[in-house]
């Protein structure tokens, strides 16, 4: 891996942090992308925390750089079914495809006057929500499995900071379930507005950060677990945690 790229990526990124996303720097930054090696850009996330910065503060950050990355990232490699990374990204499809019910169905009751719990919109809401809080094995598969892999090989900075995003996404998801099994309970108004923000923050963020696991972490994962036998023993932990009720079929 080379040391240098790796350092003048570091500052670019302190730069973003402290500049925003300036015309000049975003060109900047363009260029030096265009052959990013996304373990590359791990370990310059993690340089970051090394430095003092918190995952949750690099959180904002990522926003920024990945603005500019989604333009230069390399393209997932094609991986056997039921290799555990193809087993999460298929799982992020799902996943995606909720997040789109759930902001449909979010727009639709921003135009209702009343909550009437038999309409069809709340039925669809209830359906999308159980879906996102049903991911929770995705995460722990994750989070018990991945994450630590990558660290016992010196990759801290993209997991801790996949883990503060998993956690406040947990909050807001079962937000979204309080407000769902609740709904009754509330001045419509109010629902309303608590709904809005809470499925807008949902699926802002849940997009953006499947978009970094995509192509940040899962492929940094792939370059640096180089062993067959060892995502075999992965891939049979994971067996053990289990599967989210969308999970496809290999």
């Amino acid at each position: 891996m080379n040391q240098e790229k790796i350092q003048q990526l570091t500052n670019l990124l302190k730069r973003l942090n402290s500049d925003g996303i300036t015309p000049a720097l975003k060109q900047e930054a363009k260029e030096f992308l265009t052959d990013l090696n996304p373990a590359e850009l791990s370990m310059a996330e993690q340089e970051l925390i090394k430095a003092g910065l918190k995952p949750e503060d690099l959180r904002h950050l990522c926003a920024a750089h990945i603005e500019m990355l989604k333009e230069n990232l390399k393209q997932n490699v094609e991986l056997p079914a039921g290799h555990m990374i193809d087993t999460l990204q298929k799982e992020h499809e799902k996943i995606l495809s909720f997040l789109d019910k759930l902001e449909t169905v979010n727009q639709t009751i921003q135009k209702m006057e009343s909550y009437q719990a038999e309409d069809k919109e709340w039925q669809e809401l209830k359906h999308v929500t159980e879906h996102l809080i049903g991911a929770e094995p995705h995460h722990q598969r994750e989070e018990q499995i991945l994450f630590p892999e990558l660290e016992k090989r010196g990759v801290f900075g993209p997991p801790q900071v996949m883990l503060a995003e998993h956690e406040d996404l947990r909050k807001h998801k079962h937000e979204l379930e309080r407000l769902v099994n609740e709904a009754e309970t509330f001045n419509f108004t109010d629902l309303k507005n608590q709904l809005d923000a809470t499925a807008k923050f949902l699926v802002f963020n849940l997009r953006d950060h499947i978009f970094k696991e995509n192509n940040i972490l899962y492929p940094t994962a792939l370059e640096v677990i180089t062993e067959a036998e060892i995502w075999q023993d992965m891939k049979a932990r994971a067996d053990k945690i289990g599967y989210c009720c969308f999970t496809p079929t290999p």
